[in-house]
């Protein structure tokens, strides 16, 4: 029998017990770094169980660039790393799910994210309008609202489950059935950083594609001669504001976040 035909014989794994990990991977959690680039996967598996508090019962295996597993000594310290909804390293954002020994077609995919809803219409404040507002961002998994008690926080909760592919909508224009329109917004608990120029958790700013080649572009026109034409500053403070004049412009601004 030739090399070739050897290699055409495909390798048959043993189902004996002993070969199997599945009975420690119970106890275990796998994930994904959202941003690799920056968090550094070597250092990431040493920080965790500390970030955790679980020192010494908890240790970490890197499966790829981006992907990992934790296994735990006791299933309540897993639990209890899941319940706590958004993880990050760096500021980033990770995904974390409990292992499945045949995991879904769209394992590591999602984040339970908790949203607040500002800027509701008081004749809108339901359990069904505000989990309908919610699922504009991910599905919604779960609602705080509550009719009966006093609020003193001036938005709405839902945790959703957000698809780390799209983008971090910010706001919504919303036509009201009286032919009117208003705008709501949401903020994201528990995010830190994300690309500002199209809010998705994957990437800095600085590495958008977009902006890399204006850059590239730019650099090219200096090179050949030509002038970059630099884009006219907004101001924030008109002369109409009653704060023209008492602030500069580099003492305000937009808040990225709200």
């Amino acid at each position: 029998m030739s090399l070739e035909e050897d290699d055409d014989v495909p390798f048959v794994m043993s189902d004996l017990p002993e070969f199997s990990s599945s009975e420690r991977n119970k106890r275990s959690l796998i994930g994904r770094l959202l941003n690799p680039d920056v968090q550094e996967m070597a250092d990431f598996i040493f920080q965790m169980p500390r970030k955790w508090q679980k020192q010494g019962r908890v240790r970490g295996i890197a499966l790829s660039h981006e992907r990992f597993q934790f296994i735990f000594d006791n299933e309540h310290d897993l639990l209890e790393v899941l319940e706590k909804g958004v993880h990050t390293y760096k500021e980033w954002a990770i995904v974390v799910e409990k292992w499945e020994e045949v995991p879904p077609p769209d394992s590591l995919q999602y984040l339970p994210i908790w949203v607040q809803i500002r800027n509701i219409p008081i004749n809108y404040q339901t359990e069904k309008a505000i989990e309908a507002l919610g699922n504009i961002v991910g599905k919604v998994i779960v609602g705080a609202f509550d009719p009966t008690k006093a609020r003193s926080n001036v938005y709405e909760r839902v945790k959703v489950r957000f698809d780390v592919s799209r983008p971090l909508r910010k706001e919504k224009v919303i036509d009201l059935p009286n032919g009117e329109k208003t705008k709501v917004f949401f903020n994201y608990e528990r995010i830190q950083k994300r690309c500002y120029t199209c809010q998705r958790l994957t990437h800095d700013q600085d590495v958008y594609p977009i902006n890399i080649r204006r850059r590239q572009l730019e650099a090219e026109t200096r090179r050949s001669g030509g002038c970059v034409v630099k884009k006219i500053a907004i101001p924030v403070i008109s002369e109409s504001d009653p704060l023209y004049g008492v602030l500069k412009e580099n003492q305000v601004g937009i808040n990225p976040n709200t």
